[in-house]
């Protein structure tokens, strides 16, 4: 007999890994039809996957992963009232669904838009809804979202809705269904485009040639729409965002960095004259297109929750006075009250004539006694939750009004109008990789809606958001659900689709954006707190050197230097002093608020040297291990230092970052110099202050003589060459303020550049033997001076 095996009789990759995946009883799957047929859409995808051994599976899966660290996508997840920053929890597997069939989706969902867009029209306009008995006027004013300042506000770009999201899954019937409508500030549209650029490096080698419909195309179209929605050429579009400490704040920023677009905080923005204003370096700048991310209650304290610290004082004004596009228009979160659902289908064919293409859940709103009676007598199949949540059906409410031990026949009676029974969910499921297998899971898709040029643009794909269990309600991510990318398959090859401008296009060279004075803040503190970071860690490890070289930590010199340290609030008997993690932490913070302005290589540098610094906190001890760990800690803060320095673009950001360094670094030197080149500072002192300046070789190749007190002070006071020097730091200080905005005034200096002038004339005509404690000690009186000029002239 031959050896060769005889191949006709192997098993298919494909029929082994379908028989390997068993769909649970009942429950319509993506990846296998009613009859347990593989999908169409995911032929081709199903039978790439079943070649890769397990192996491979993992390599590649820790690629899409490695990605993500690296991007440092993240989202905030908040439990037990803590909130920490938790990875981007990615499903490797994506979510096929073939074009013909999205298709429907599409109209579905366009449809739906379209209704929403009329219901919250007449909602805030004519009334016609309620005083046609379509919706209770109870309803629509117990709702929270619903904001009495805004009705008869009509939008300036004459919609009230522009980007918008449903969450929609299979039910059991096969059919799509809309889970919930979002309306409020649509969140997932920048996961979504993470999602796909981790997804598609997981199989780049299938992705490349696929013929899956690309996302770029989508958000250009929006970007062009908001551009065309700008008051003048000379006016704004912006992202309103809560801040960092929001769930989904990564998105905001990497949004903003896609599109082009400044990311904003309440504080950014000012109203004058009823116009929307951002507050620049260069002064007000008007913002004629909000596309906010925040809920719309805490916009304006004046008019809607005067409890916000986020909003900002008369948003409200400017869009009543038309100065402002808001998207999505304030007061569009009423649309996402889940009582709502109850009455959708018949309002649509009220409206429309129409039925929903794609019907939302079923909802019974409890504050009618026939809808009552239907709740109670189907309760075992329903699930009853509170009637003006916002929440999607897998999120968790607070639960039932009053005390839940009364019947719920009483609960219904009388609490019925704050209540809704819905059909109890069952989800489709789709194949993730559990255990080196697949295996089904519950999803949902949330999809993205856009106003464009041409109408509604429905984005070809989504995200996925899958159940860690069999359990629908465990696919929210605050769960431990993940999330998975969609692709839409097309019948036939497409062209792809960029944000890039057609060849066509004539070249125009950008002019750089104005620059929000809040970033400009953040960026000149962390040009400081880096810069004090290091000098921290050059006083820290000539400590612990001087301590593991005497080992006597109260020899003269040693006990100087924690005197020293101690006013910095640095500990010395610990190996890496809590004061030094607390700096990196500000600067980190600092970097936190500009995310959309920061490259990713420079935040993950940042991150690391903070991670690299707690972790060594616990571990080090004092002496030669603390001076060996700081070496380390110095040698990631210059990289990081030349990363953003060196590659960072010399707009006016850059500016204020460069400005912050400088003035610190002068700072440092001045208070070195001052406690160790005195006539008392104990022996060693000079040598000690050329280390922490970082002038040893210099001092060495300038001055053959011994280290004396004039060549401290001239090599790290005077030396206009050195970059340690406090000249050098005047000069670059000097020379950045004269590019700053506004600088010349009419001919003359600004007093920024008087005082920063009077300074570097000063330092320039002394000799080391005119500069002692008390000048520097005035030097640095009036760097601080300067510091505070220079916020109230641009930072505040």
């Amino acid at each position: 007999m031959s050896a060769v095996p005889d191949r006709a009789r192997q098993p298919d990759p494909t029929a082994r890994l379908l028989a390997g995946y068993r769909t649970l009883p009942g429950v319509p799957d993506e990846l296998k039809d009613a009859a347990g047929n593989l999908r169409p859409a995911w032929a081709s995808f199903a039978a790439h996957f079943a070649e890769l051994s397990p192996g491979e599976v993992a390599k590649r899966f820790a690629r899409g992963d490695q990605y993500l660290r690296d991007a440092g996508v993240f989202f905030r997840q908040y439990r037990d009232g803590q909130s920490t920053e938790r990875d981007w929890p990615l499903a490797h597997v994506p979510v096929l669904i073939a074009e013909s069939e999205w298709k429907g989706i599409e109209a579905g969902l366009i449809q739906r838009a379209d209704l929403l867009e009329r219901v919250v029209a007449d909602l805030y306009g004519s009334g016609r809804l309620v005083a046609d008995g379509h919706l209770p006027a109870s309803l629509v004013a117990m709702s929270p979202e619903w904001l009495r300042p805004l009705v008869g506000v009509a939008p300036r770009g004459r919609h009230f809705l522009n980007f918008v999201a449903f969450e929609i899954g299979r039910g059991p019937d096969g059919k799509w269904w809309v889970l919930g409508d979002r309306t409020q500030a649509p969140s997932g549209a920048g996961f979504a485009l993470e999602n796909r650029v981790a997804t598609s490096r997981v199989f780049a080698d299938f992705y490349a040639d696929s013929a899956v419909h690309r996302l770029a195309g989508f958000f250009r179209a929006f970007r062009d729409a908001l551009m065309d929605m700008r008051e003048s050429s000379d006016s704004r579009v912006a992202i309103l965002s809560p801040g960092p400490l929001n769930e989904t704040y990564y998105e905001h920023a990497y949004i903003a960095r896609y599109l082009g677009f400044m990311l904003l905080e309440g504080e950014d923005l000012t109203v004058e004259g009823g116009r929307l204003m951002v507050r620049t370096v260069a002064g007000l700048s008007p913002v004629s297109v909000l596309w906010r991310r925040l809920d719309a209650a805490f916009a304006d304290p004046l008019e809607l929750d005067e409890s916000s610290r986020l909003g900002t004082p008369g948003l409200v004004r400017a869009v009543r006075e038309g100065s402002v596009t808001m998207v999505n228009a304030l007061g569009a979160g009423v649309l996402e009250t889940r009582a709502l659902l109850a009455f959708l289908p018949r309002i649509c064919e009220a409206l429309t004539g129409r039925p929903l293409l794609l019907p939302n859940i079923a909802t019974w709103w409890c504050g009618q006694q026939a809808e009552r009676d239907a709740v109670l007598a189907n309760a075992d199949r329903m699930t009853i939750s509170p009637a003006l949540s916002t929440r999607l059906p897998f999120e968790a409410d607070a639960g039932l009004p009053g005390d839940i031990g009364r019947p719920l026949a009483e609960i219904l009676e009388q609490d019925g109008a704050l209540l809704v029974g819905q059909e109890a969910v069952t989800l489709s499921t789709t194949p993730a990789y559990v255990g080196g297998r697949l295996a089904p899971r519950p999803m949902s898709i949330r999809v993205f809606l856009a106003r464009t040029r041409d109408g509604w643009q429905v984005m070809p794909g989504g995200y996925a958001r899958i159940g860690r269990s069999d359990d629908p309600a465990a696919i929210a991510m605050q769960k431990g659900g993940s999330v998975a990318d969609v692709w839409v398959v097309a019948d036939r090859d497409h062209v792809s689709d960029t944000m890039l401008p057609t060849a066509e296009t004539p070249f125009a060279r950008a002019a750089p954006g104005a620059l929000p004075s809040r970033a400009a803040d953040n960026l000149y503190w962390l040009g400081r707190y880096v810069e004090r970071a290091e000098g921290l860690m050059r006083l820290l490890r000539a400590y612990h050197t001087r301590l593991a070289e005497t080992g006597d930590e109260d020899a003269p010199l040693p006990a100087a230097l924690a005197e020293y340290l101690s006013g910095y609030g640095a500990d010395t008997a610990a190996g890496i002093a809590p004061a030094l993690i607390d700096v990196l932490g500000y600067a980190l913070n600092s970097a936190s608020r500009i995310r959309d302005r920061f490259s990713v290589d420079g935040w993950m540098a940042l991150n690391d040297l903070l991670k690299t610094t707690r972790r060594m906190a616990g571990t080090v001890q004092p002496g030669d291990d603390a001076a060996r760990a700081m070496s380390v800690l110095l040698r990631k803060i210059a990289g990081f230092s030349g990363l953003v320095h060196e590659n960072m673009y010399r707009f006016t950001g850059w500016r204020f970052l460069t400005i912050g360094r400088a003035l610190e670094r002068a700072l440092s030197i001045a208070s070195v110099l001052a406690a160790f080149t005195g006539r008392d500072a104990p022996d060693g002192a000079l040598d000690l202050v050329i280390e922490i300046g970082d002038s040893v070789m210099t001092h060495r190749r300038r001055y053959s003589v011994t280290t004396s007190r004039g060549t401290v002070i001239d090599l790290l006071a005077l030396d206009e060459s050195n970059p340690r020097a406090i000249l050098y730091q005047l000069t670059e200080i000097r020379d950045q303020l004269a590019l700053l905005p506004g600088a010349g005034q009419r001919g003359q200096l600004s007093p920024l550049q008087r005082l920063i002038l009077e300074l570097h004339t000063a330092m320039s005509l002394h000799t080391p033997e005119t500069v002692d404690a008390a000048l520097l000690g005035d030097l640095r009186g009036k760097l601080a001076e300067l510091s505070d000029l220079l916020s109230d002239t641009y930072l505040v």
